[in-house]
């Protein structure tokens, strides 16, 4: 009985690892070509959502006075989105995407970690706070942030349950959302932050995307976001 127990636990656990790796198989491993690609945002945010006069663009780059996100007016399902950035010393900031409460969207949506990781304080903080990771869960295999007032690019893909993250030309994060079964603890059992209190299992897999504002008192840059759906 015992070996058919582990003979059943080990068809399991690689039928479960096959459909891993095929959430990944279209999942870009460098920064795609986006030409042909959607801008994320009308050039008077006339498709976008956030307080009025927090986000500025000039000159093709958006930036914020405050702490308050800026975010699609429309809700995205599965797509690749594509985006540079530019910290400031300090900055910390992230991409928030599955975004489904927009008053309470930190329990409700997941976000990739943008920061300084040259600032003492990020980079003493846990390595799920710094840039790439997903947030408070899953640490970026690499920092490969660029130092500040240098332009980084990031490709974040989005398909259902599975999350690449591409830093300058390099896949450094992927996630699948369904191993996330816990509130409390990550599945290396090391602690998630108490205020993301859902499950990103049970996390809805749409919703808008959004871009955090001044954070931590130091500033962000986005520029040349651009947006694929796909199926």
């Amino acid at each position: 009985m015992r070996n058919i127990i582990l003979l059943v636990t080990t068809i399991l656990l690689s039928s479960r690892l096959s459909l891993y790796g095929q959430q990944f198989a279209d999942a870009p491993k460098t920064h795609p070509d986006i030409t042909s690609w959607d801008n994320l945002f009308e050039p008077d945010l006339s498709n976008s959502l956030f307080p009025d006069g927090v986000w500025t663009m000039e000159n093709g780059v958006f930036t914020a006075s405050k702490d308050e996100a800026l975010w699609t007016s429309r809700i995205y399902d599965n797509f690749i989105l594509d985006l540079e950035f530019k910290t400031a010393d300090g900055t910390n900031s992230g991409v928030i995407v599955y975004a489904t409460d927009l008053k309470e969207w930190i329990p409700n949506s997941v976000e990739i970690q943008i920061a300084d990781d040259f600032a003492e304080r990020w980079a003493n903080s846990p390595r799920s706070w710094q840039c790439g990771a997903i947030f408070g869960h899953l640490p970026a295999k690499k920092s490969l942030v660029k130092k500040p007032g240098e332009w980084n690019r990031m490709t974040v893909y989005c398909q259902d349950k599975a999350i690449s993250v591409i830093l300058n030309g390099e896949l450094i994060t992927q996630m699948d959302m369904s191993l996330w079964t816990s509130a409390t603890k990550n599945p290396d059992r090391s602690e998630i932050p108490e205020w993301l209190s859902t499950p990103f299992s049970e996390l809805s897999t749409y919703g808008h995307i959004g871009f955090q504002g001044k954070h931590a008192g130091a500033p962000i840059y986005f520029r040349n976001m651009k947006i694929k759906v796909i199926d």
